[in-house]
């Protein structure tokens, strides 16, 4: 079921004369081969996926809906409602403090597809994008469609003080053949937090050599102490090469949505619409509108579900120091548990042992990068009842072994 080389989403060898050469040489995505185990037995709960259990706010729902009734089902431009451009600009204002102009935003379907656009508008085979690991597979992949190679710079995890990033080792991996840096911020998995000082240092550092930066900062408003975390936006020139992902999935609870935002440099604009119009044409039109209300009147939400991240994070620290043999820091941000456990070295085999023998399926941490072959991820954004029941499960089974 399970090969560690190879992964299902690769082509075999006799059909791959057929498609791109690259789809045959995809790296393996142990995290997705997993969930869709998991999902294939019954009675298994899944804390594998970045999705929490609140349902999008009844005011999101009813602006789309109105939407509908008001037959907003026609296509809308490329690079999105002019009317959302706006309320994002505003929203940077009113939230980080920097003015954006709107020609320098593109909405976009889901901030995956945000990075995606960022990606073709920049990477030709042959590239080198050194990305901070762990990471999110589907980036990883991404990197990989267009042809390019990515270079892993590890963050340093520090026993007692969680995760960090060593900037020597992030520029020493830099090359010739460098043309952007990949960075999560809030990190998912482990909630690591860019540091302002290091965001400049890296922007100062790429804006002397003419590299680009990609920054994923999609868990943004989900720190525990902040009201949101440190921004590439923050102290970045109109003209920096940046590109900042943004998505409404998780803040306001709209994974289903599909949804999200690019900020670009405004020299960037048209490349970026023109490849959005290539590839999907824009986003649904009356899925905007709730983006819209999502934007104004969705601060009230976001407290509540940092409120509810915030119990269920001390209550996953609780029972992890009473099971025992659990190590994991206290992440700053996300809404994730990034762990290990003690006698447990292959995660891989770990975690389809928790779908056989507790019911319980997680991310195992080797789907994250190279540097996290022991580790595993745990989405807590869930139900205390729900959780309390997975922690049970993941008991049981360490206990037994």
């Amino acid at each position: 079921m399970f090969n560690k080389n190879k992964t299902d989403l690769n082509l075999k060898t006799e059909e791959s004369s057929h498609f791109r050469d690259v789809l045959s040489h995809l790296s393996p995505n142990h995290g997705a081969e997993m969930l869709r185990y998991g999902q294939s037995k019954a009675g298994v709960i899944s804390l594998a996926q970045g999705e929490g259990s609140l349902p999008t706010p009844d005011f999101i729902i009813e602006a789309a809906h109105k939407a509908l009734l008001e037959d907003k089902t026609f296509y809308a431009p490329v690079a999105g409602l002019p009317a959302l451009r706006d309320e994002i600009a505003r929203y940077y204002g009113d939230i980080y403090g920097v003015q954006i102009p709107a020609n320098r935003v593109v909405v976009t379907s889901s901030g995956t597809t945000a990075i995606h656009l960022s990606m073709a508008a920049i990477l030709e085979a042959g590239d080198e994008v050194v990305a901070i690991t762990p990471i999110w597979k589907n980036l990883l992949g991404a990197i990989e469609l267009t042809g390019s190679k990515t270079v892993q710079v590890p963050l340093d995890y520090k026993d007692g003080n969680g995760w960090d990033i060593d900037l020597e080792k992030l520029f020493a991996a830099v090359t010739s053949k460098t043309k952007a840096f990949l960075i999560v911020t809030p990190s998912n998995p482990t909630g690591w937090v860019m540091q302002e000082r290091d965001i400049k240092a890296v922007q100062d550092f790429a804006r002397e050599r003419g590299i680009w930066i990609i920054a994923d900062e999609v868990y943004a408003r989900l720190s525990f102490t902040q009201k949101r975390t440190p921004s590439f936006i923050d102290h970045a020139l109109p003209d920096d090469r940046l590109f900042v992902a943004y998505s409404f999935s998780k803040a306001y609870a709209m994974t289903g949505w599909r949804l999200g935002w690019l900020v670009c440099p405004a020299f960037a604009e048209g490349v970026v619409r023109d490849l959005a119009m290539y590839n999907n044409m824009g986003p649904p039109t009356f899925a905007q509108f709730g983006a819209m209300a999502a934007l104004r009147d969705g601060e009230d939400f976001i407290e509540k579900q940092r409120g509810l991240f915030t119990r269920n994070l001390d209550l996953v620290m609780d029972r992890f120091a009473k099971i025992g043999r659990i190590e994991m820091p206290r992440p700053p941000a996300t809404f994730y548990a990034f762990f290990r456990v003690e006698g447990e070295p292959d995660c891989l085999g770990f975690t389809k042992k928790l779908i056989d023998e507790g019911g319980l399926s997680l991310a195992p941490g080797c789907s994250f990068g190279k540097c996290c072959a022991g580790w595993m991820r745990l989405c807590f954004a869930v139900s205390e009842e729900k959780l309390n029941d997975a922690l049970g499960r993941l008991e049981r089974v360490i206990k037994t072994h």
